[in-house]
């Protein structure tokens, strides 16, 4: 009798004291390894893949993505886009519904004088390994003529695609239509300024109701507001380097910042009212959902079950020694 339940409670025991689920969330800091990931210019958290990063190089290093383990740092599969010709001056990431990735080939090195710009998008591959998808490119054009821009972001519920395009006095935020044609052009046009920042990127929260705009040394958050965004409030940054990229986690209680260079860091930040312990995330989670309704998450819940386990495990020595 006493052997199947010792079993029993050690089972319990090592499930209820394994790696907690936060540390698969991907909300902790972490330096990307790959020596070909030098110009690291875009972030988007997976959904699928839980504290996976995809990320890229900036302007020509090719129709090359990277999925980046943010546990270790190092990459785990490398996509190379077919269909889509040579990459010009790729600046942003970002994922849609359907896991679908998108690449903003938006860039303008000589100042905003590129008549079109494009964008790629791509099934986010259920399997992380290295290997070439192919993706469907689109023709961008800008109702008031070209610009320079390396932010590029997706509504995660409809899939529209917005630009912010980056110039030091301020920018705009520029809608592209319902649906991108892969024939023709597809006119992006303005509907909110963007004051105040140099925009090198930018994120929506995964439900779709806040938008992160930064700079080089700095960030404004936004209510999205149906796409007629309002400012929030300025956020700080931390400084690692030429900031180039920021980009919300699959669960939107955090925001991750990075920078291009050799061996650059991606550091987290509390999302606007995300790390509040006693307010619902961004991803329209509270904590009590997250953790099927016993409002216990992370450690606090790995502790209780242990506990509990342990009494278990008290109570039933103690049942079989009266027996004895």
């Amino acid at each position: 009798m006493r052997r199947p339940f010792a079993l029993l409670a050690a089972a319990l025991l090592t499930g209820a004291l394994a790696v907690p689920a936060s540390a698969a969330d991907g909300d902790e800091k972490f330096t990307i390894k790959d020596p070909r990931i030098t110009e690291s210019s875009g972030l988007a958290a997976s959904r699928q893949h839980p504290g996976v990063y995809w990320t890229h190089n900036d302007s020509d290093d090719g129709a090359y993505l990277y999925a980046v383990d943010s546990s270790t740092g190092e990459t785990v599969a490398t996509i190379t886009m077919s269909g889509v010709g040579s990459p010009r001056d790729v600046e942003a990431i970002s994922i849609g519904p359907d896991n679908q990735i998108y690449v903003g080939d938006i860039g303008d090195n000589l100042g905003g004088t590129w008549p079109y710009v494009w964008i790629y998008r791509l099934p986010e591959p259920k399997n992380l390994r290295d290997q070439t998808i192919k993706a469907t490119q689109y023709v961008v054009k800008y109702a008031d003529g070209a610009r320079d821009a390396e932010s590029l972001v997706v509504h995660p519920k409809n899939g529209r695609v917005y630009i912010v395009d980056k110039n030091e006095k301020g920018g705009h935020l520029f809608e592209g239509p319902a649906e991108l044609s892969p024939s023709g052009s597809n006119v992006f046009r303005p509907v909110a300024a963007v004051p105040d920042l140099e925009a090198t990127d930018a994120t929506l929260s995964p439900d779709g109701e806040h938008l992160v705009v930064r700079s080089y040394f700095g960030a404004i958050a936004y209510d999205w507001n149906g796409g007629k965004i309002k400012k929030k409030e300025r956020l700080g940054v931390p400084f690692l380097g030429q900031g180039e990229s920021v980009t919300y986690t699959a669960d939107g209680k955090k925001l991750m910042y990075g920078a291009e260079g050799a061996d650059s860091p991606v550091e987290p930040q509390d999302a606007p009212g995300g790390g509040d312990s006693d307010s619902s995330s961004d991803s329209g989670g509270s904590a009590a959902t997250e953790s099927g309704g016993d409002g216990l998450t992370g450690n606090l819940k790995t502790g209780a079950i242990a506990a509990g386990v342990l009494l278990l495990v008290v109570l039933g020595v103690r049942g079989m020694r009266r027996r004895g």
